[in-house]
């Protein structure tokens, strides 16, 4: 059983001063967390979506939803998300072994509530290489030159820009086993945590690589917002 897992469990400060946050800010005319959970609504691998978000927004979710999403309301679940994106994603996780038992195989495809963009294909790629790996990351090459800095003032490495990518999401893994690897982590570990993905590898586990797009842009400020925009208006049916 596969599910999608929405990231919605923060508020946005780097949006600036907004009545909301920046997932249900107006993209096109509709929120923007609703462009993204349509996207797994509409795929045939996914068999439901599970929302996380602050706890004081979960009925202003669940309106939004009905009035965006009324003929699909019984394939979503809306729950309280965590402190930190770790803790939502394993509050997800969670929600999926408690609430639905018996999955032993289900995975989950997680992914940041303002990121819009996301296509078919990388959905398909996230659940393959889910099942394949045991957990995925969706990349893109990088284009520019990384630089490193550990003190923020002078270079102290410059990487093979060949084997650089930059992240973006969707994460995908087998619920019970992110779980069982999330418990296993010391307060040590988990407080340098930045990446779900970073648990795989601190364990010294796979993580399959799923090529992403340039335009699976994550909404974080204003000028991204502007940008969203006048996107959403030139993404082709093809691209989908």
């Amino acid at each position: 059983m596969n599910f999608a897992g929405i990231l919605a469990g923060g508020t946005g400060t780097r949006m600036g001063k907004t009545d909301l946050p920046k997932q249900f800010l107006s993209l096109g005319g509709r929120p923007i967390i609703i462009h993204t959970i349509e996207q797994f609504l509409i795929s045939s691998l996914i068999e439901r979506v599970v929302v996380a978000v602050p706890n004081n927004w979960i009925t202003y979710t669940k309106d939004i939803l009905e009035k965006y999403c009324p003929l699909d309301l019984d394939r979503i679940d809306v729950i309280e998300g965590g402190a930190d994106r770790n803790g939502t994603i394993m509050n997800i996780c969670h929600h999926i072994e408690k609430t639905y038992k018996g999955k032993e195989d289900a995975i989950v495809v997680t992914h940041d509530a303002v990121r819009p963009f996301i296509t078919q294909r990388i959905i398909k790629d996230n659940v393959e290489g889910a099942l394949k790996f045991g957990a995925t990351d969706t990349v893109v090459p990088a284009f520019d030159t990384i630089v490193e800095s550990k003190n923020g003032e002078v270079i102290s490495n410059i990487p093979v820009r060949s084997q650089m990518y930059q992240g973006q999401t969707p994460q995908s893994f087998k619920v019970k086993e992110f779980i069982k690897i999330n418990d296993s982590l010391t307060d040590e570990e988990k407080a340098i945590l930045t990446d779900a993905c970073k648990v795989y590898v601190m364990k010294k586990k796979k993580v399959g690589l799923v090529m992403g797009e340039t335009f699976n842009i994550k909404i974080t400020t204003k000028h991204d917002l502007k940008m969203a925009n006048l996107m959403i208006g030139n993404i082709s049916e093809e691209e989908n």
